[in-house]
Parts: C-alpha cells; sequence; structure tokens
C-alpha cells in the first residue's frame, strides 16, 4: 500500500525512527479523493512536531494520486506510551 511505504520514509529525527515503528500513528482513512492520517507525538512538548507533521504530509501528498486530499490530524487522546513501539523499535531503544 503506498500510505504505508509513505509512513514508513517519515523518521522522528529524535529517536531515529520510523513514526510507524514509534507507533504515533493511531488510524488512516482512505475515502474516495482524500486521506485522513491520525497522529500523536511522543510528547506535547516535542520539539520536532511540525517538522514530523510537514513530512506525513509530503510523503502523502507524492505518495497518492494528484488531487488527492490529505489531512494529518494531530491528536492527543489516548495519549503514547511506549507500549505503542513494535518490537523493533524497543530493540533499538535497548528495551
Amino acid at each position: 500500500m503506498p500510505i504505508m511505504e509513505a509512513l514508513r520514509r517519515v523518521v522522528d529525527p529524535e529517536l531515529a525512527l520510523c513514526i510507524l515503528d514509534v507507533g504515533l500513528i493511531y488510524a488512516i482513512t482512505v475515502s474516495d479523493g482524500s486521506v485522513h492520517v491520525s497522529m500523536t507525538m511522543t510528547s506535547a512538548a516535542c520539539p520536532v512536531a511540525d517538522m514530523i507533521l510537514d513530512d506525513v504530509q509530503l510523503e502523502l501528498e507524492g505518495a497518492m494520486p494528484l488531487g488527492y486530499l490529505i489531512d494529518v490530524e494531530l491528536c492527543w487522546e489516548p495519549a503514547w506510551t511506549p507500549e505503542r513501539m513494535s518490537a523493533s523499535a524497543k530493540h533499538a531503544m535497548g528495551w
């Protein structure tokens, strides 16, 4: 799926890990002509939040057909926890 491939290219620069592995993506909804992504950050004080959101937007715009509406929503509920991380991300963090 081009959406997942696009999201896999977005890296949290503080952790040097893909945002999918970090568990930042809550939901992806694809409807006729649009993609909606609900996502979070590891902290409300994340200094690179805008960069990550911009990267998600740009990667999805590049992956989807011309004219698709891309909507990236930043959510804080439920709060992110390390349990959302993939096993490989936890291993990379030494957990």
